[in-house]
C-alpha cells in the first residue's frame, strides 16, 4: 500500500523555507563586501530567529562552524516552537567565502528528519562520491579508482567518457584527483567553494555535472544527502581523520565503525525534508534580488517521502513584515 503523506509533512516543508529565505535575504546584505563571518553571522541570526515560529520540538545535530568558531546554530541547540521531535542539520550559510566575493551558488541550506535519523557527523573532512538518479545502484563507488568509476558511470548513462563532467572542489589535497580524472578522458567543472552544492549538482541535469568527487565537510556531506535521498540519487561517504583525538571524538558521537563507507540512506535515515534558498546564482537557483523596500528570493524544497522538487519565486515587501533582514 502507497504510503500516505499527510498535510502536516507538506505544511512543514513549506515552513522550512521561510527558514532558510531568512537566512538567504539576511546574508544578501553582505553580497560582495568581503566579510565573511559578517554575513554567516548574519544569517545564523536570522535562521534562529525564523525557526522561532515553526512548530517542531527540533535539536540541532549537525552544526556549521564548529571548528573554526564562526557564528553558529549549534549542536545540541533547541529550536521550534513546539511540536514533534525532529533532528535539524543547518548551514545557514553555504558559502561564505563566495558571498564574501560575490561568487556563485551560495546558499542557505537546512534539511530535517525524524530524531535519530541523521548521521552524527563531527566536523572533519569526509570523502565522498555522488550521482544523479536513475542509475543502477552502486555504479560508482568510493574505493574504485576514478578511471572505473567514471567507466562504469559513462556505460550507464550510455556515453563516452569524454562526455562526462565531473565537479571537484579546487583543492590542493585534490591534485592526484584532478590528474586522474583527466587522464581517464572526463571533463572537470573546478569549484572554489560549495560543496554541498557540488554534490547536489550531479542530480540536476541542468547544472551539467554528472558526479562530484573529493573531499569536504563531514556535516556537508549529511545535507547533501538528505538532498539526494530526495532526489533519488547516490552519494557515499566515508570520514577522513587526522589523528587519533579525532577518531576517539567520532566514537563519542555514535560512530561504530570510523571507517565505514556510509550511504545517503545511512546518513539522512527516514522521512527526510530538504530546504535551501540561493544567496548568490548559479545553476541551481537564482540568488537574491533587493529593490528599494523588497527582495526576490528563489528556493527549492524537497521531501523523500514523495520526490517532489518544489522550485519557490518569493517577492518580500519589507514595508509588512514583522521583521527586516539586516
Amino acid at each position: 500500500m502507497a504510503e500516505i503523506t499527510t498535510p502536516l509533512d507538506r505544511n512543514l516543508a513549506l515552513e522550512l523555507v521561510r527558514v532558510t529565505e531568512a537566512a538567504a535575504l539576511a546574508a544578501s546584505r553582505w553580497m560582495g563586501k568581503g566579510k565573511k563571518n559578517e554575513a554567516d553571522g548574519a544569517a545564523v541570526e536570522a535562521m534562529r530567529r525564523a525557526f522561532d515560529t515553526v512548530a517542531i520540538n527540533g535539536t540541532v545535530v549537525i552544526g556549521e562552524g564548529e571548528m573554526d568558531e564562526a557564528p553558529m546554530l549549534f549542536i545540541g541547540e533547541k529550536v521550534g516552537c513546539g511540536g514533534p521531535a525532529m533532528d535539524i542539520a543547518v548551514d545557514p550559510l553555504e558559502g561564505t567565502t563566495l558571498t564574501a566575493k560575490g561568487g556563485p551558488n551560495a546558499m542557505a541550506v537546512l534539511a530535517l528528519a525524524e530524531h535519530g535519523n541523521f548521521l552524527h557527523a563531527p566536523d572533519i573532512y569526509m570523502q565522498k562520491i555522488a550521482v544523479g538518479p536513475g542509475l543502477p545502484l552502486g555504479v560508482v563507488h568510493l574505493d574504485a579508482s576514478p578511471a572505473e568509476n567514471l567507466r562504469n558511470l559513462a556505460k550507464a548513462k550510455g556515453c563516452e567518457i569524454s562526455d562526462l563532467v565531473a565537479c571537484i572542489l579546487d583543492r590542493d589535497r585534490h591534485a592526484e584527483l584532478i590528474a586522474r580524472t583527466r587522464e581517464a578522458g572526463a571533463r572537470i567543472m573546478l569549484i572554489s567553494d560549495g560543496d554541498v552544492f557540488g554534490a547536489i549538482a550531479a542530480a540536476m541535469p541542468e547544472s551539467g555535472v554528472d558526479i562530484y568527487l573529493g573531499s569536504g565537510g563531514a556535516p556537508e556531506g549529511v545535507l547533501s544527502a538528505a538532498a539526494l535521498r530526495c532526489m533519488g540519487g547516490q552519494q557515499q561517504g566515508r570520514l577522513l581523520y587526522e589523528d587519533d583525538a579525532q577518531i576517539a571524538r567520532a566514537r563519542e558521537m555514535g560512530v561504530a565503525d570510523p571507517h565505514h563507507v556510509y550511504s545517503a540512506e545511512e546518513m539522512a535515515k527516514g522521512n527526510v525534508m530538504f530546504a535551501a534558498t540561493g544567496v548568490t546564482g548559479g545553476p541551481m537557483m537564482r540568488g537574491v534580488r533587493r529593490f528599494g523596500h523588497g527582495a526576490v528570493t528563489h528556493s527549492i524544497v524537497m521531501r523523500s517521502k514523495s520526490g517532489t522538487v518544489r522550485h519557490i519565486e518569493a517577492h518580500h515587501n519589507f514595508a509588512t513584515k514583522t521583521w527586516t533582514p539586516t
